[in-house]
């Protein structure tokens, strides 16, 4: 018996702070829990049969509500609540923030033999963003990857992908982007726009970007969190290298997906370690 349910972020993050009132058809309350460090609520108040409304707060979140309906078991089982930071269409305080390597990621998955996939990420990079203070939309973000940095976890993987075949790393040492402009995508959604320089080619590419908030940092800064997501197409950059194998399957997807996580630390430097 009771209620059952998880609160997450649109990413997937717990809202561990979160709290789940359950009111019945006349508004009157009759249960408040709150989740624990993994965002779930499992409560054993004995519930009667009926319907009932779920109102989840947390601070910093925009509310939510949902109906529900207790079964004759007495159990409400909810599922999972997702929470919209409130104010999600708010970027960072304006001015300029430093990308933090040693606390973001740069990884990029591609398809192998057309039943896996293959990881790998960039060791070594850059990056500054600026934020207007007027017009959002007049944001600005650079980054710069040493090319040669990948990493898959397989060193001769590795060798073959800095060559010609690939990233051309002799060649074309650095990778970059900057950003032509931002608009609205939806609530903590943002669609960047901007130019991807890579393998000597340059191409227009779209990031997916969803700001995760801001916080305080233990050398008393404050730091800002995004999630940023595209798909490239190898063809587009001039990496046409493949291998068929059995049945005409190629051993690399045409597509790469790129998953970029980061955290930026307000100011132009980052805070001596």
């Amino acid at each position: 018996m009771g209620l059952t349910a998880r609160i997450h972020t649109r990413d997937g993050w717990a809202v561990s702070h979160a709290v789940v009132t359950l009111t019945d058809m006349t508004g009157r309350q009759v249960l408040r829990a709150e989740a624990d460090a993994e965002g779930a609520v499992r409560d054993t108040t004995a519930l009667a049969p009926g319907a009932y409304t779920v109102i989840v707060t947390a601070v910093g979140y925009a509310p939510a509500a949902a109906s529900t309906i207790v079964t004759a078991s007495g159990r409400a089982e909810v599922g999972t609540v997702t929470l919209a930071r409130q104010g999600g269409t708010e970027l960072p305080p304006p001015g300029p923030w430093t990308i933090d390597p040693a606390h973001s990621s740069v990884a990029a998955v591609a398809q192998h033999l057309g039943i896996s996939s293959v990881r790998g990420r960039f060791t070594d990079f850059a990056g500054a963003i600026e934020i207007a203070p007027d017009d959002i939309g007049k944001s600005r973000v650079e980054a710069v990857i040493r090319a040669s940095s990948i990493d898959t976890g397989n060193g001769m993987r590795d060798t073959h992908l800095r060559s010609a075949d690939f990233l051309d790393v002799e060649r074309c040492p650095q990778i970059t982007y900057r950003s032509t402009g931002l608009s609205v995508a939806g609530p903590d959604r943002w669609t960047v726009h901007g130019e991807l320089a890579m393998r000597g080619v340059v191409r227009p590419v779209d990031l997916d970007l969803a700001y995760l908030g801001t916080g305080a940092d233990p050398w008393g800064g404050t730091r800002a969190a995004f999630r940023a997501t595209t798909e490239l197409r190898r063809e587009d950059f001039a990496m046409n290298y493949n291998q068929v194998v059995q049945a005409g399957i190629a051993a690399i997807g045409t597509t790469l997906k790129v998953e970029l996580d980061v955290q930026a630390v307000q100011g132009e430097t980052l805070p001596q370690a």
